[in-house]
């Protein structure tokens, strides 16, 4: 493999745009292949995105398609195939809940080259950028958290995303909140398993690192900085460097230090802005060394309650895959399996006293405990303490009979408890892979108890 190093104008102009799910959308009727297409919903200088029906998938889809551009030179139309090739190249690679799919190429034939993509409804966290549409601090954290996760994925497939900013940031949105998010636009990504020549130097100013800029060798750590120019400018309202000219911007990410974040905004966390700024730091060495570090500190300030929650749900995504990740129970859930858990359960937080169950009660849901504990009464008399890891009321998804799934004890929380719960149902919508390593587990499970039992009554004393 190698690598070419051209002059960063050329890069910037040849890189693809993101579609602007912000701004209103244009009304068009066309084809565009074997897509109907509804509207146009972005452009920029080298490209044009439409929202489509996909009559196989039956579904809303995104596509990119090239622009039509008279006159270009040799040069730019071979920088634009390379942009162009590095998507085609990652079609149904991606599949991570917190990354915009790939879902399909076409370059061949007298039509422009497109792409077809998940369509992610709402728009990107450019909005929220504004001093006057600032998010929440805890929701900041959220989105790093998330965004981190996701380029981790990306990291350990062999990509380096390259150009991370708030526009490439989509978040589903539920009204003016958001609920999620996708990494989206690999048009700059570096593949460090692809055999073509790749371009260096590309990404957007704002928010490239020293390294990625002076066209050296990456690795992580340069989509790190990205993520915490990112950050900076959720927090602040405004990017870690500003100039109307170029080569000033340049100039201040080689030799400037950002304004501090302390003081930018009340109520921030000390911790929060000592991470992003130490992510900004001119020398790689100095940044958080991986994803997993990364992601790992901004969970444990989400856990810790650091920063004003404003509306958020009860429990953070980012502390419900930090709790599940931590559970034996949850050790053979990959990620992807671990954020649908995330999405799909329900989560609930239970005060001391609170009874999961009843002895004689029937019903179809089982918890996990994932933080407090609760013990099992049986006629009055504590028989055992549940921790976190501990399953409960799974025979109402294992049971093959109504009867087996009657509560013989009760269940009551004694220190403050937070439990994912499901019901068979809804275990039903989950994929292939996910009930298959909860089918797993539950096996794990029963192995674990019949040698409680086992152990019990051919030792009771040393048991008891």
């Amino acid at each position: 493999m190698t690598a070419r190093h051209v002059p960063h104008e050329a890069a910037r102009a040849a890189a693809v745009p993101t579609a602007r799910h912000d701004e209103a959308t244009e009304r068009v009727a066309e084809r565009i292949g074997k897509y109907l297409v509804k509207a146009k919903i972005g452009e920029g200088a080298t490209s044009e995105v439409f929202l489509a029906d996909d009559p196989f998938r039956g579904r809303e889809v995104a596509i990119k398609r090239m622009r039509a551009t008279p006159a270009l030179d040799a040069q730019e139309v071979h920088y634009r195939s390379r942009f162009f090739a590095a998507e085609a190249a990652l079609v149904g690679r991606l599949h991570h809940p917190n990354v915009v799919q790939i879902l399909d190429a076409v370059s061949e034939g007298e039509s422009l080259p497109y792409l077809v993509m998940e369509h992610v409804p709402g728009g990107s966290l450019t909005r929220f950028c504004r001093a006057d549409s600032l998010l929440p601090l805890a929701q900041v954290i959220e989105i790093g958290f998330k965004c981190a996760m996701a380029l981790d994925y990306c990291w350990r497939q062999g990509l380096i995303h390259r150009d991370v900013k708030p526009a490439n940031v989509l978040a589903v949105l539920d009204g003016d909140g958001i609920v999620d998010l996708k990494i989206s636009d690999f048009g700059s990504v570096y593949d460090s398993g692809a055999d073509i020549t790749q371009v260096y130097r590309v990404g957007s100013l704002a928010y490239m690192s020293p390294e990625q800029l002076e066209g050296d060798s990456i690795d992580c750590r340069a989509d790190i900085y990205s993520l915490c120019a990112v950050l900076y400018h959720l927090i602040a309202g405004r990017p870690p460097f500003d100039a109307t000219e170029q080569r000033a911007m340049m100039f201040q990410i080689f030799t400037a230090t950002p304004p501090s974040l302390i003081g930018q905004r009340e109520g921030l966390p000390p911790p929060l802005a000592e991470l992003v700024e130490r992510g900004l730091a001119k020398d790689r060495q100095q940044r958080p060394g991986s994803w997993e570090e990364f992601a790992q500190a901004l969970s444990q300030m989400a856990s810790a309650r650091l920063a004003p929650q404003g509306a958020d749900q009860a429990v953070l995504d980012s502390e419900r895959f930090t709790l599940l990740r931590a559970l034996d129970f949850f050790a053979r859930f990959g990620d992807v399996e671990l954020w649908e858990v995330v999405h799909r359960a329900r989560w609930e937080r239970h005060p001391i006293g609170r009874a999961l169950y009843r002895k004689g009660e029937t019903g179809n849901t089982f918890h996990i405990i994932t933080q407090g504990e609760a013990d099992v009464f049986r006629d009055g008399v504590r028989v055992a303490r549940l921790g976190a890891g501990t399953s409960v009321g799974e025979m109402a998804y294992l049971a093959p009979s109504p009867e087996l799934g009657v509560h013989g004890a009760d269940i009551v929380v004694s220190k403050p408890a937070t439990t994912v719960s499901f019901t068979p149902d809804l275990l039903a919508q989950l994929s292939l892979t996910t009930t298959s390593a909860f089918d797993k587990a539950f096996i794990g499970v029963l192995v674990r108890r019949l040698h409680a039992a086992h152990e019990a009554l051919a030792h009771p004393r040393r048991v008891l």
